[in-house]
């Protein structure tokens, strides 16, 4: 599995606290062992963002990507207010 950064998911990730950033990591840890762990809760968010997922990072924090073949494309970052407004 090929992991990728859009430039948007960078931008908002750089502002993240070391230790939200330090969750992500933890979190896409678990996602690259297993991308349907149930602590990821790995589901469809069409609606906001067409053909794209959501996994947990936080209780409020969610990273939001997309799968081509063998590779995941995180797009974008935050709180489920921020990404889902």
């Amino acid at each position: 599995m090929k992991i990728i950064y859009e430039k948007k998911f960078v931008k908002v990730f750089k502002k993240l606290l070391p230790k939200l950033k330090e969750k992500f990591y933890e979190r896409l840890n678990a996602f690259v062992n297993n991308k349907y762990d149930q602590i990821l809760d790995n589901h469809p968010v069409d609606k906001a963002y067409p053909g794209c997922r959501s996994i947990d990072i936080t209780g409020d924090i969610r990273a939001i990507f997309f799968e081509d073949g063998e590779v995941v494309t995180f797009v974008a970052i935050g709180t489920h207010a921020q990404l889902y407004k």
